[in-house]
């Protein structure tokens, strides 16, 4: 056979590691690997290159991905489907690709479910998002890094904090769930913590937050951090307090139906100074949690997604995703993986609110 990569969406440490296990294990086969370049675009114009041992033996500590990546949706709307989805078949015929390994998020293998239902391509999925929040595995590669990331910034914000007596507000990422969030929080020593799992009641959230930092400066704590998602939703009633121009909020979508996130670590601290009188400032990591080489956790996790994405592909086991259950590679249909999204077990929360106290 002549198998098919891509990677598609937000670029995350773990891609390479994956790239390098699939490719290792269909070559032992006796197969024939390709990248499409660029995600879903590389995939509908044929844009490829030869992959081989030689080419990704050496990608394992390599962040990003070595195919790019891109934001593309074959299946926006009707007449986008109607449009690509028959040039991407071409476009594999052509090349003489016989089967797909599509390695992405929520958005990307949404993509590869509905090729593989629609128009029977032999497709399976590997599980990327530094978000953490896909259905039916325990953990996504590059969450674990990102993590990391995000405590080490921690760490050096809270000697700055110290030093000026204020607060630092360190939004992560984390558009629909708040793990990155809770876990750095948690690693970091974070005075409060914000996720979007709380979005419904996030004023009488707010509220608690301002009393606990108060109640540390009153015991004689002159700085603190508090770490928020960048999914956190405010109401009106709360972004009235706010002047307009620390908001930052725009309508523009990319193909997937999603809006650009950030700013919300301003509003949160200009909140926070409006409402306790003490000097705050934001730091927004933003890409810097995407970056740099992947963790050993996600390296290996990555490789051993990739093997066990081609061993799909030599079992001939299509519409199908590799996942994490406990210490074992399980098999998932791409449907219960891209059912609906992963919230943040509360769990955490609840052990994270005895430092809030």
């Amino acid at each position: 056979m002549k198998v098919a990569l891509l990677t598609g969406g937000g670029d995350c440490p773990g891609l390479n590691p994956v790239i390098r296990g699939a490719v290792q294990t269909l070559t032992n086969a006796g197969h024939e690997c390709v990248g499409l370049l660029e995600g879903w675009k590389g995939a509908r114009d044929g844009d490829a290159i030869p992959l081989t041992p030689k080419v990704t033996d050496g990608i394992i500590d390599k962040g990003g991905t070595i195919l790019f990546s891109s934001r593309t949706n074959l299946f926006k709307d009707a007449a986008t489907e109607a449009k690509n989805v028959p040039i991407l078949l071409e476009s594999f015929k052509r090349l003489g690709i016989d089967a797909l390994i599509a390695i992405g998020g929520d958005d990307t293998l949404g993509v590869a479910r509905k090729l593989h239902d629609k128009y029977q391509l032999k497709t399976v999925g590997c599980p990327k998002t530094i978000d953490n929040d896909l259905c039916a595995t325990d953990y996504t590669f590059g969450f674990d890094t990102s993590v990391n990331i995000c405590m080490e910034a921690i760490d050096r914000c809270r000697t700055t904090a110290e030093s000026h007596r204020r607060i630092l507000v360190v939004e992560t990422m984390g558009r629909h769930a708040g793990w990155i969030a809770a876990f750095a929080g948690i690693a970091g020593g974070a005075d409060y913590i914000l996720v979007p799992e709380e979005n419904e009641h996030i004023e009488d959230v707010l509220t608690k937050m301002y009393a606990t930092l108060n109640q540390r400066r009153a015991d004689g704590k002159m700085w603190g951090i508090v770490v928020v998602s960048e999914g956190i939703t405010l109401p009106d009633s709360v972004l009235k307090e706010v002047p307009p121009s620390v908001i930052r909020q725009t309508d523009e979508v990319d193909s997937f139906g999603h809006k650009q996130l950030g700013g919300i670590g301003e509003v949160i601290a200009e909140l926070i100074k409006i409402k306790t009188g003490i000097s705050t400032r934001a730091v927004v990591l933003g890409h810097m949690q995407r970056g740099g080489p992947p963790s050993a956790f996600d390296r290996v996790l990555g490789t051993r997604f990739g093997i066990h994405a081609a061993r799909l592909v030599l079992n001939g086991d299509w519409g199908k995703m590799v996942a994490l259950r406990g210490l074992d590679i399980v098999t998932v249909s791409l449907e219960e993986a891209t059912g609906v999204n992963r919230a943040l077990d509360m769990k955490f929360m609840d052990e994270a609110r005895e430092f809030f106290k």
